[in-house]
């Protein structure tokens, strides 16, 4: 065993070495010339402000002492004698209310808490009496801690764990949680655990405290061997028996050093061999190259990658070891991005779906009717020489003149009187009207007064059945027609009207062999752009109005009006989004109450990861990252879910049209939730004091 304790503790070849105290319980100053001792303590007091306003207690009264390099030191007192308190302060997870506590040299109250951190995980390891090894890791996770934080590579630290484990019989238990090991076990993985970054100075707080006899001995044989090994031990126990193993033994009680045998060995068996010679001091702990090494200490730190890595595997052992709390966790997220997804890609579909039936019917399209906007006004009329007028108004992209009338439709032995509408080849652009079988009529078919037409869906329907008509001669007010063509189907519109219960022929051919007139039912037209709809219909005003000299007609900006469901129909898919987002906001204040009882249930571990040299901001990052570890998961289940929930939409024939946008700002928010959401426990978290939670239950 004991080529294993001189290995955790790498070698200070050149390094000087300090001169081991020896004083009593007032302790004196070095001699001129010789190196500070490791440890000094001078007339240090620790007080804790009494419960409710009462007086303070006064747990430290003027402690004075000096510990070297190599020393195997048992402080020895009865409970409450102020022994844990100060080995708190001698491991830098206390400070003094009052004294000076000088570390090679240098005043401890002058480190800030990067500094103490690196302290610790440099200088001391700890092995207390319940342990202290944290629940969600197993043993080769556990010994790993210090390193981890000290930035040590994987490999590296790895290796070194599993060779601890190995040499103190645990190589079979490396893959074993605490729960899993026995009390002997567990201990002798906090000594591994406080070598695993050298262990210059290994504090030992009750460490047979909670063992049988057997196991008891062998941890104390175990750091009687660290300490032959040249580690500095500090044993604190209240047990005399196991006080004897130590070479200085200093009785605490009430506050107060009453005896320190400095290094004799009093109760050593006679014939023992003599105490071997003190160690030279680390590097790192030489008083004169301390300063240096901590200031480089302090300023290394794993790379980011790497930290970030750390903390992603650490946040995934808690959230598997609490899996029912994390499903509910997720849940609230999950619903919040599905819901954000799903009702955003249901208004997005519901509005494409309006604005497609829209554009059926000519979305920027406006009309020119005649008669007045007063009804005792001149009744107007507009013929076909107003229609270039009204194309040469500004933003109008074409103008077109349609009449309107009904006639009796007859196919075979059938009649109907239907709609019919006479227009120009441009009602294919201006109207959106097309073919859905056959043809649109042509130019030359308007030049020739051609006697063709195209019928409407349910006029086909009605006229022809299942049957095709393309072809087939109908008549219509007795003048016979060929029908060359199938409109789309439209739908029908407002009112007593049915774009889709029509027939559609050259507006030539309409006014003058069929209806019989050149005085338009209105003008259709096309604006070049929506945003243009009120400029444009202010032109066909003002050029009629110059033309007629009087305002005898209309204009129906239906582009307007399109235009205005379309920002109505944004809105209401907006309003979606923020309902849904509601749902979200609550899921991110569940992962805030998760986490701030996550963080009361761990301020145990906290204190452990504080006490192997965790600095504030790798507590706040391991928390944090379980936030946000926790929002990503639930994100991407999520967006998982939004993607299958509108699936099932788009089976049942509901209008959903995904966006890309979408599912990536409801994931983005997911993930910004558990970062403001954690933000608060995290920080929490991070200013706990390490001895109230180390403390705690």
């Amino acid at each position: 065993m004991v080529d294993l304790l001189a290995e955790a503790r790498p070698a200070a070849a050149g390094a000087p070495a300090s001169t081991p105290a020896s004083t009593p319980a007032s302790a004196s100053s070095a001699p001129a010339g010789a190196a500070p001792p490791l440890i000094a303590l001078r007339d240090v007091r620790r007080s804790y402000a009494g419960t409710d306003g009462g007086p303070a207690t006064e747990v430290l009264r003027g402690v004075s002492l000096d510990i070297g390099a190599g020393e195997f030191v048992a402080i020895v007192g009865a409970s409450g004698s102020g022994k844990s308190t100060l080995m708190h302060i001698l491991g830098c997870l206390d400070r003094p209310s009052s004294g000076q506590y000088r570390f090679a040299g240098q005043d401890i109250a002058r480190f800030d808490a990067d500094e103490l951190a690196w302290l610790r995980r440099e200088a001391f390891g700890f092995v207390f009496q319940g342990y202290h090894l944290i629940r969600t890791l197993d043993a080769l996770r556990n010994v790993e801690m210090p390193a981890v934080y000290a930035g040590a590579g994987a490999d590296a630290r790895e290796h070194r764990a599993r060779t601890l484990l190995g040499r103190l019989g645990l190589a079979e238990r490396a893959a074993h949680r605490p729960a899993q090991l026995s009390g002997g076990q567990q201990q002798r993985v906090s000594i591994a655990r406080a070598l695993m970054n050298g262990g210059h100075i290994i504090l030992a707080d009750e460490p047979t405290g909670a063992l049988d006899s057997k196991s008891g001995a062998e941890v104390v044989a175990l750091l009687r061997e660290l300490a032959d090994a040249g580690h500095t031990v500090v044993l604190i126990t209240h047990d005399r028996a196991v006080a004897a193993q130590a070479r200085r033994i200093i009785e605490i009680r009430d506050g107060q050093i009453v005896s320190d045998t400095g290094n004799a060995a009093p109760l050593a068996e006679a014939g023992a061999p003599p105490a071997p010679p003190m160690p030279p001091v680390p590097p790192s702990l030489d008083a004169r190259r301390f300063p240096a090494a901590m200031a480089a200490g302090v300023a290394h730190t794993a790379r980011p990658w790497t930290e970030m890595r750390e903390a992603y595997a650490a946040a995934w052992s808690v959230m598997w070891a609490n899996r029912f709390r994390t499903a509910l966790t997720l849940l609230g997220i999950i619903i919040g991005v599905a819901s954000v997804i799903v009702m955003l890609a249901v208004g997005a579909g519901t509005q494409e779906k309006v604005i497609a039936r829209m554009a059926s019917f000519g979305t920027n399209r406006m009309y020119v009717v005649p008669g007045g906007d007063n009804a005792r006004g001149p009744g107007g009329v507009l013929t076909e020489a107003d229609v270039p007028t009204v194309r040469q108004a500004p933003h109008v992209a074409a103008a077109m003149p349609m009449l309107r009338g009904k006639v009796t439709l007859r196919a075979g032995n059938l009649d109907s009187f239907v709609n019919v509408w006479a227009v120009t080849t441009d009602a294919q652009r201006i109207m959106n009207w097309k073919a859905a079988r056959g043809l649109f009529f042509s130019q030359n078919d308007e030049r020739s007064l051609a006697t063709v037409l195209l019928l409407g869906k349910k006029t086909r329907e009605r006229m022809f059945g299942d049957q095709s008509p393309l072809g087939a001669y109908v008549l219509v007010n007795n003048v016979p027609f060929q029908v060359i063509g199938e409109l789309e189907e439209k739908g029908a519109t407002s009112g007593d009207s049915d774009d889709d219960d029509v027939i559609l022929m050259p507006y030539s051919t309409g006014s003058r062999r069929l209806l019989g007139t050149t005085q338009l039912s209105w003008i259709s037209v096309l604006v070049d752009k929506l945003e243009n709809a009120d400029d444009a219909a202010r032109g066909i005003t003002e050029a009629l109005e110059a033309s007629h000299r009087v305002r005898d007609f209309r204009v129906y900006n239906r582009a307007a009006s399109v235009k205005a469901q379309e920002e109505t129909q944004q809105t209401m898919t907006m309003m979606l989004g923020l309902v849904a987002a509601i749902s979200l906001l609550v899921g991110g204040i569940g992962v805030m109450n998760i986490m701030l009882v996550t963080v009361k249930e761990r301020t145990r571990e906290i204190g452990i990861r504080m006490a192997t040299g965790a600095r504030q901001r790798d507590i706040q990052r391991q928390f944090l990252t379980e936030a946000i570890t926790v929002t990503l998961v639930g994100g991407v289940a999520g967006v998982m879910a939004g993607l299958a929930v509108g699936a099932a939409l788009i089976h049942w024939e509901v209008p959903v049209v995904f966006s890309v946008r979408a599912i990536l700002g409801a994931f983005g928010c997911a993930l910004a939730t558990g970062l403001v959401f954690g933000f608060m426990p995290a920080r929490q978290a991070a200013r706990l004091d390490p001895v109230e939670a180390l403390a705690s239950e």
